[in-house]
């Protein structure tokens, strides 16, 4: 099939959402199938097979656009509408796969051009207003409940990312054709064995010093404070342990700096910066310890899976957004404040046989659960109602 697809992001960013769709698109290729991704102005280019991108227009004035809800995204949005339509009845699709909030405009536009509508829901629309605090108004978050009631009730198929999602869309439309697919597409991310000390060096952290690592963006509801708090009863016992992060912009670089240097902790905390994807996994692999604290959200974080597969012991917090994959045979689990976290932490620091067993644990869910055929087969699962009659509209 041809199919035509929207994102509203930067294509590619190494974040959350941009990853999924270049997973997404790379088991679409595998399984025959081309896409035309719309997308923004912004993004550096892949070289997928089976993919061409068309880019909207960039309104005046907007040079980048942040993870989550931003008024930025208004007028990038509607020029990205009508790039998708511009594309839309340029050439023949047989569906029109949309994410995120681009499902709006995916409904409309199959409609238009008669032929199905795939929703790929990688968030609960209403939820990220509250996650981002973008705007407490009830009637926002009324609007975006009902758009999202729209997007998964009227689309001929469903994906979700996560086990939340997946009963949210349940309760939404129990009819719906709705399709569990975890940001865990399992191949093409493990890392050669690295050179630890060469690594260490160029990140200045000492051969001998046990690494704590976190990986990812800096957004708020990601816990870095939590880390930094917790990372002060860590020291106070094990003053030789290094805090390593790898990610986030300059300026939300210089933030934690300053976050770090407020919780006491700077002297033993080496930022990164945003390193490039194919580099992330030879950082897991030279780490004594992987961490993630987020503190509010219910999507599982895409690094849990990176995590998984690194054979590398976690400590995260107990909380919905990692125990819908993760829990106490894989990794170890802990409340959601600074003590209980620096806790975790000095606890498989100090017990070098059970980080190793949950360390194992952790590779061996990955290699079962995780893989890449699973992750493909899904895929096939989730265009089942449309793959069968490409070319006709689904009754909406």
């Amino acid at each position: 099939m041809r199919i035509l697809m929207i994102a509203p992001e930067p294509f590619f960013e190494a974040r959350g959402t941009p990853f999924s769709e270049y997973h997404r698109i790379r088991a679409l290729a595998d399984l025959g199938h081309t896409v035309d991704l719309v997308t923004y102005p912004f993004g550096r280019d892949v070289d997928l097979p089976g993919l061409r991108v068309h880019r909207s227009w960039r309104p005046p004035f907007v040079t980048r656009v942040r993870i989550g809800p931003s008024f930025a995204k208004v007028p990038l949005d509607l020029l990205l509408a009508l790039k998708a339509l511009h594309v839309g009845v340029k050439w023949k699709f047989d569906y029109v796969h949309s994410h995120e909030e681009g499902g709006a405009i995916g409904l409309v536009l199959a409609r238009l051009l008669r032929v199905p509508h795939l929703y790929d829901m990688h968030s609960s629309l209403p939820e990220q207003l509250s996650n981002f605090k973008f705007s407490r108004s009830k009637l926002l978050v009324a609007a975006f409940r009902f758009l999202e009631r729209l997007m998964v009730s009227r689309s001929a198929s469903v994906i979700v990312i996560c086990r939340h999602l997946e009963d949210l869309a349940r309760a939404i439309a129990p009819s719906a054709h709705v399709v569990l697919i975890e940001n865990a597409p399992g191949a093409g991310t493990n890392a050669a064995a690295p050179d630890r000390a060469a690594l260490r060096a160029a990140s200045g952290v000492p051969a001998d010093a046990p690494v704590v690592l976190y990986t990812g963006t800096f957004e708020a509801y990601q816990g870095l404070d939590l880390l930094f708090a917790a990372m002060r009863t860590v020291l106070a016992e094990r003053p030789a342990v290094r805090l390593v992060l790898a990610g986030g912009h300059p300026d939300q670089v210089e933030r934690a700096r300053r976050d770090a240097a407020a919780a006491g902790v700077a002297a033993a905390t080496v930022f990164l910066g945003e390193r490039p994807a194919e580099e992330i996994p030879a950082h897991l692999e030279t780490a004594d310890l992987l961490v993630s604290p987020r503190s509010r959200g219910k999507n599982t974080p895409l690094k849990i899976y990176q995590y998984l597969r690194s054979g590398r012991p976690i400590v995260a917090t107990n909380l919905l957004t990692h125990t819908q994959v993760l829990d106490d045979t894989v990794a170890e689990l802990t409340d959601p404040t600074p003590d209980a976290f620096g806790a975790g932490i000095l606890r498989l620091l100090g017990d070098r046989e059970r980080a190793e067993r949950l360390g194992r644990a952790a590779r061996t869910l990955a290699d079962t659960k995780y893989t890449y055929e699973a992750y493909v087969n899904r895929t096939r699962e989730a265009l089942r109602p449309i793959s069968g009659r490409p070319g006709q509209a689904e009754a909406l």
